[in-house]
């Protein structure tokens, strides 16, 4: 059974952490700040995410399941990334069960700290992965157009 992600002082802390490093360009490549207006304030909310790459596209998946910027980003339509000192908006679209499935297996491969929180393994049939979709969401990223 996955764990769940739990918001506490030792998290935030951690967060806070992520942020500062990643803001200054330093730690993992795939880690960036997303950015997105809140779907009810309109108040702007960051949070580090992990972006995925391969062949030319971009992924970013909710490793910690449906939290706050993925009901955000879905109102919205559109995200900040940052990391270092490089920033751009995008416009993100959430992959269907079947298109994540690959998303998610380099997404496992790549970033172990997380796997704690879903409930396959490399191992997983592809039906085992799009089924793990539902709970950690897949955008792929897009130029503004």
């Amino acid at each position: 059974m996955a764990k769940t992600y739990r918001v506490t002082a030792g998290t935030r802390m951690i967060n806070r952490v992520f942020h500062t490093m990643t803001r200054f360009g330093i730690g993992k490549g795939y880690r960036h700040i997303l950015t997105v207006r809140g779907r009810k304030s309109g108040r702007l909310y960051a949070t580090p995410v992990d972006v995925m790459s391969a062949g030319g596209g971009r992924w970013v998946v909710a490793a910690y399941g449906v939290g706050d910027w993925v009901r955000n980003a879905r109102a919205a339509g559109e995200i900040g990334l940052r990391r270092g000192g490089r920033s751009e908006s995008v416009r993100v679209v959430e992959l269907g069960p079947e298109e994540s499935v690959p998303v998610l297996r380099q997404y496992l491969r790549e970033v172990p700290v997380t796997r704690a929180y879903f409930d396959v393994t490399q191992e997983s049939t592809d039906e085992a992965f799009a089924a793990e979709s539902a709970g950690h969401p897949v955008f792929r990223i897009e130029p503004l157009a």
